[in-house]
């Protein structure tokens, strides 16, 4: 397959995709949720494009949140360049999510460039810094790269399911029961400055780690 086509996705990736979105949707009918966290969009950042860090084995929560973190905002989420993100990219497409292809090892200086057009237009953002491939939970800096580079807030992202699968994959990728709990805690922001020396920026990315690490409250 050429790199073009990994990009764009084929005909057979679409499909999944959408088999995949509406799969999760009909699915999230039966759950319920609660966030915490709401009141920081209507308050310190109210009126402008966000960063959420939310860990790749909870994003089966994430599609049914964008009506409340993304209220009359735009919500991109950032996908790998494999098969498996135009797989995601499809299946987000279903709650009206947008993507930008690219990850740390694949056309990641161009994904950046466009996430930060993207808040630049008035986009939301929500990005899992551990992925595509791993270490589980381990983040990487690209997310706090952007944000220096945007002027972006990054708020973390914790969500628990009451009752979910463990799937057998790289990052324990959880499915929560149908009709089951699902809890959602953004946390504080974090606002990263432009102007920082390595050491800086390597104690931001330890401490957005550790905060996304936290365990969230029991439901």
């Amino acid at each position: 397959m050429s790199k073009s086509l990994e990009i764009r996705g084929t005909r057979k990736q679409h499909i999944i995709g959408k088999i995949a979105g509406w799969t999760i949707r009909i699915m999230g009918w039966t759950l319920r949720y609660k966030i915490d966290g709401l009141e920081q969009l209507n308050g310190k950042y109210s009126g402008q494009p966000v960063i959420y860090a939310l860990w790749h084995n909870r994003i089966f929560a994430m599609p049914y949140t964008r009506p409340k973190l993304a209220k009359n905002r735009e919500m991109v989420v950032l996908t790998s360049a494999s098969k498996d993100g135009a797989i995601l990219e499809n299946a987000v497409a279903v709650f009206g999510i947008g993507a930008v292809r690219g990850s740390s090892s694949r056309r990641g200086a161009a994904a950046l460039v466009a996430l930060r057009k993207k808040i630049n237009s008035g986009a939301s953002i929500c990005i899992t810094p551990d992925g595509p491939r791993g270490p589980r939970q381990k983040l990487q800096p690209g997310i706090v790269k952007l944000a220096q580079a945007s002027g972006a807030p990054i708020l973390a992202v914790n969500v628990e399911f009451s009752k979910c699968w463990h799937l057998k994959t790289w990052d324990q990728f959880r499915v929560p029961w149908p009709f089951s709990k699902v809890y959602v805690k953004i946390e504080a922001g974090i606002d990263i400055p432009r102007d920082l020396d390595q050491s800086a920026f390597e104690q931001h990315v330890s401490d957005l780690e550790q905060l996304m690490n936290l365990s969230a409250e029991k439901i």
